[in-house]
């Protein structure tokens, strides 16, 4: 139950994160950052994917995704058509990699340690779509403002 209710989640929040960046008009305003934010639109989308396709796809679909998190945070001008469809390519990653997962694999603890101590897997993946859900609210006050 778990599992369907996280790809539902996932789902959910990728098909509306690639909306938010294609809502953008002005395909520029997508790297703009000012005063204390830091973060574009962009970059949070390339951290996004870069963060969804190494704790679900590598580590859980096993699919060999090699981050770069710097790259995440530093590139910029990656076309607007390019970030929807690694949007999308990593909804699919998503998808198939949580449908492999077993109650039993749930339950163990994560197979990397990200913060400072263990987490079941379901502890973590609940955290992921928070996360994901988190800068997709960024994501989308970022685009209303220059709007």
């Amino acid at each position: 139950m778990l599992i369907e209710t996280l790809q539902t989640l996932y789902n959910r929040d990728l098909e509306r994160l690639s909306q938010e960046i294609g809502l953008y008009q002005n395909e520029a305003n997508i790297w703009i950052t000012d005063g204390n934010i830091s973060n574009s639109a962009g970059n949070l989308c390339l951290h996004l994917v870069g963060n969804l396709n190494t704790y679900i796809g590598g580590e859980l679909g096993k699919t060999g995704y090699i981050r770069d998190r710097d790259l995440e945070f530093s590139q910029k001008n990656v076309p607007q058509t390019e970030l929807i469809q690694m949007v999308e390519n990593t909804r699919k990653v998503v998808e198939e990699a949580l449908s492999k997962v077993t109650p039993k694999q749930l339950e163990a603890e994560y197979p990397l340690e990200v913060f400072a101590g263990k987490m079941s897997t379901q502890f973590f993946l609940v955290h992921l779509v928070a996360h994901l859900s988190y800068h997709l609210g960024q994501i989308n006050y970022h685009r209303r403002l220059l709007g």
